[in-house]
């Protein structure tokens, strides 16, 4: 009953954003292109920025993690893009199957269920998964999206992602000790907290403008493989590694979440297919109040492999 509990407590706030924000398509005729810019172009990169800037991170354990992530990622995409071309899904339906099934919310999902399910220890395990899937994410999103127009293209919109100078910068100035001014620091804080409420409002705008969520064969396929596959990899990766206990544990919860949210931000902004993005994203939310509790009760069984 307490899992439940602090899964509602996460869920709800992220229902009453998005909700928001459906009311308001309903009401007006709003310009999900400007609100995507501004998330992507400006929000987002002060995000990474932060996030990068102010968390601590040990080398070794920051490797491992990030190796552990970004195979279960790529084992995602390369899952969703075999899956959708077994299906003959169109080429735009089976980039939006890759992205949804790989990636998925480990931040304001993630963080907070897995301070409840594994304490301290857990959460900063957690927290560096979170750095991980957000690197990973500003790079697979632009790629699977981008690669309509080719692979240069793809590389070329990825390098000209803001998100990615935002990063760098943040490397160099942990490599070299330094800070930002306090000021600027504080005025990147503020940006960075914009973001979710942000980027949860405009997917309640495109669910609002286009209806309930439809559960087509990609967002049926999409889901799949976000909510009952990937944690199942996780558990693989993680053990060929050499991963155990909290780490491993670690790994297979974040695994488990939904769809990251990001992934539609970049499919409007990307034109990419908003609607198989913003339902897979819904129906993999919803469905998480029941896997993740699953996940988490089985959690203490995953800590002894």
């Amino acid at each position: 009953m307490a899992l439940l509990n602090a899964l509602f407590n996460v869920i709800v706030p992220v229902v009453l954003v998005a909700g928001t924000g459906a009311v308001l398509a309903r009401r007006f005729t709003l310009d999900t292109q400007t609100i995507s810019k501004i998330s992507l172009q400006a929000l987002t990169p002060a995000l990474a920025l932060h996030t990068l800037l102010t968390t601590e991170v040990s080398a070794g354990a920051m490797v491992q993690v990030s190796v552990a992530y970004t195979a279960v990622t790529l084992v995602g995409v390369v899952l969703g893009l075999v899956i959708g071309m077994g299906m003959g899904l169109p080429s735009e339906k089976r980039r939006a199957v890759m992205v949804t099934g790989a990636i998925g919310n480990t931040g304001n999902m993630g963080l907070p269920i897995a301070l409840f399910a594994l304490g301290q220890v857990g959460f900063d395990q957690s927290v560096l998964l979170f750095i991980a899937s957000v690197v990973l994410g500003f790079i697979v999103f632009p790629l699977v999206y981008g690669s309509a127009g080719g692979m240069r293209s793809a590389v070329m919109k990825m390098i000209r992602m803001p998100v990615m100078w935002a990063m760098l910068l943040a490397v160099i100035l942990r490599s070299l000790g330094w800070s930002l001014p306090q000021g600027v620091m504080s005025g990147v804080e503020l940006l960075s907290q914009a973001t979710l409420p942000m980027v949860l409002l405009a997917l309640g705008i495109q669910l609002g403008a286009t209806g309930r969520p439809r559960l087509t064969a990609s967002v049926l396929v999409a889901s799949g493989i976000r909510i009952f596959v990937m944690p199942v990899v996780a558990v693989g990766v993680g053990l060929l590694i050499g991963m155990h206990g909290i780490p491993l544990q670690s790994l297979v919860l974040a695994s488990a979440m939904p769809s990251a949210v990001n992934a539609y931000l970049f499919a409007i902004e990307m034109k990419g297919d908003t609607r198989t993005v913003g339902d897979t994203v819904t129906v993999t939310t919803v469905m998480s109040f029941v896997t993740v509790a699953l996940v988490t009760w089985m959690l203490p069984w995953i800590g002894t492999l």
